[in-house]
């Protein structure tokens, strides 16, 4: 493998909406070729975009995925994340939520990587720009990957999001504005922009992104559009990784904000956010408390916890597809999956949920 490579990380996904003829929720197909072509034209060593898929039984990517010609078009080779080989990236200086993911081998090789996303609002995270978009990246497939609500979780994700950024730590990130879409990331409504962000930093890009979108990129949980979740940019400057103040920000724009209305829907009333956070600290915190007695009787399972009880053990975790269906008679209380290592070999960092429970008793 050629070490001089960028690597790009697209969004990837079947479902393709258009509005004012753009794509709505995926990157333009204009913006796609350009950066390719770009890229192509300052590199002759081996470029790779890579992604996951959810969508299909197996979880691996078709071959007739939605941007694949573009690729075959500039002679770049896309790698599904979903299949091995894969490597274990520890986060530079200890992770904010876990001290190591599971990742693409290809990783490892890579001697940059580029972020590509969206401009759209998110019904979890309030915004979905370039470090979102790495969301992409963990496996989901066994017998190593974690199912996608491992991470995508009240509480874990906004700080997951900055470890992966801290690990791939992309020196350009391009946020495609032609089109953004409100209100959340699938099914929202479209938003006419016709702009364009990029920088090298990823949290400041993304700031900068938040800004234009007309929110305070230093806002928090439970302010809009973060009605749901800590606002993870936040959550990365705090550690250290970038800038959320715009003064900080050799930050050039040729449009004023806001580009156009954006906001995230409101999916669950306040209280019932503010229950489903407190109740997931507490899962996590019953956990790490009975540490011992959970391994002597789930050793190597996945557990979902709910209200101190152990609701579900086993080795797959995909088949609950649903929390909210999951969660029967207690709708409101938070379902917390874990795997019961008895190594804690991904280093779960359970002071979060202390801090969390904290902030939330304030």
């Amino acid at each position: 493998m050629v070490r001089d490579y960028p690597f790009a990380s697209f969004e990837l996904k079947k479902n393709i909406v258009y509005f004012e003829g753009r794509r709505r929720e995926l990157v333009d197909d204009a913006v796609c070729r350009a950066v390719l072509k770009l890229l192509r034209e300052h590199n002759n060593g081996e470029i790779i975009a890579t992604d996951t898929n959810p969508y299909t039984p197996d979880r691996t990517t078709p071959d007739d995925f939605n941007y694949g010609h573009h690729l075959k078009e500039f002679d770049v080779k896309f790698v599904d994340s979903n299949k091995a080989p894969w490597a274990v990236y520890d986060v530079p200086g200890g992770g904010n939520m876990f001290d190591r993911y599971i990742l693409s081998g290809v990783f490892q090789d890579a001697d940059e990587v580029v972020s590509v996303a969206k401009m759209k609002n998110h019904s979890f995270m309030g915004i979905t720009l370039c470090m979102k978009n790495l969301f992409g990246l963990p496996p989901m497939a066994g017998p190593r990957g974690r199912v996608r609500t491992y991470f995508h979780h009240a509480i874990r994700l906004s700080y997951v999001l900055p470890d992966l950024a801290m690990i791939t730590n992309p020196c350009l990130n391009i946020i495609e504005a032609l089109v953004g879409q409100k209100g959340k990331e699938w099914g929202g409504e479209g938003r006419v922009c016709d702009a364009l962000i990029a920088g090298d930093q990823i949290t400041a890009t993304d700031a900068c992104g938040a800004h234009l979108m007309g929110h305070d990129p230093g806002s928090d949980w439970p302010t809009p559009p973060f009605r749901r979740d800590r606002n993870h940019l936040l959550v990365a400057a705090q550690r250290g990784f970038g800038t959320i103040d715009l003064k900080e920000i050799d930050f050039q724009s040729e449009v004023e904000p806001p580009l156009a209305h954006f906001d995230s829907d409101i999916d669950e009333t306040p209280d019932i956010i503010h229950t489903l956070r407190r109740t997931a600290c507490e899962q996590g915190l019953f956990y790490q408390d009975r540490k011992k007695d959970m391994i002597d009787k789930y050793r190597n399972d996945f557990i979902y916890m709910q209200e101190g009880d152990v609701v579900w053990h086993g080795p797959d975790p995909s088949n609950i597809t649903s929390h909210r269906e999951f969660s029967g008679t207690r709708p409101g209380s938070a379902l917390w999956l874990k795997l019961v290592d008895p190594n804690e070999s991904e280093g779960e960092r359970f002071e979060v949920y202390d801090k969390n429970l904290a902030a939330l008793s304030a």
